[in-house]
């Protein structure tokens, strides 16, 4: 029709665009929270940040040796026996049927000296030291990261570490041979152990059946 204004279909409106977002720029993943989801960074975190411990990279969280403490594995029963040689704050871990008792480093070094010097070299001992060069898996601390079929057979703190100097002056030593008043004995420690995993071997040789021919 001579006259008529021919129709004008506008474009629709671009959808709205949150302010925080721009379409020039990456939009950052939000930050996961270290916790169940992420327990290795928060498990490490825990001991580089808190207790000023070293690991290594890599997962299972790994200690290491040899910079702070060295570390006594022996079975949970040896080593329930030795803790009254242990000062109060003095960490220990277990794993099974396994105890880890902390030492002062070094001490992985003068174990073989001790049990010659006790008498204890000439036999069979379930006791071995983890020290400078070599690492251990981190044990979990208390309350954190106790549900789950991925902490199942961890080890885990009985006696947590703290930070500060006190926990260094806690741990067994040689230099506290003969001071009532220092640091606890290494040389006492590595006899109540030794006596008590000599024991359970008895014990265990015992208990097998006798073979007849």
């Amino acid at each position: 029709m001579v006259g008529s204004v021919p129709s004008v279909v506008f474009p629709a409106a671009p959808p709205a665009v949150s302010p925080s977002i721009s379409s020039t720029s990456p939009v950052p993943f939000p930050r996961r929270p270290l916790g169940p989801d992420r327990p290795a960074e928060s498990l490490r975190g825990w001991y580089e940040n808190e207790l000023g411990w070293p690991t290594v990279p890599g997962e299972p969280v790994r200690l290491r040796v040899g910079v702070l403490f060295d570390v006594l594995d022996v079975p949970a029963e040896a080593g329930h026996a030795a803790r009254r040689h242990l000062a109060p704050g003095s960490p220990v871990a277990v794993r099974g049927d396994r105890m880890r008792l902390l030492v002062a480093a070094g001490s992985a070094e003068e174990l073989p000296g001790i049990l010659r010097w006790l008498e204890w070299d000439a036999l069979p001992l379930d006791l071995t030291a983890t020290g400078v060069g070599e690492v251990v898996e981190a044990p979990l601390p208390p309350g954190r990261f106790r549900s789950g079929t991925a902490v199942q057979g961890a080890a885990v703190w009985v006696r947590p570490p703290v930070g500060g100097c006190e926990f260094e002056a806690s741990l067994p030593t040689m230099s506290a041979l003969g001071d009532a008043g220092g640091a606890p004995d290494l040389v006492r420690l590595v006899d109540t152990l030794a006596t008590h995993c000599h024991r359970a071997r008895l014990r265990r040789a015992c208990a097998q059946p006798l073979a007849f021919s």
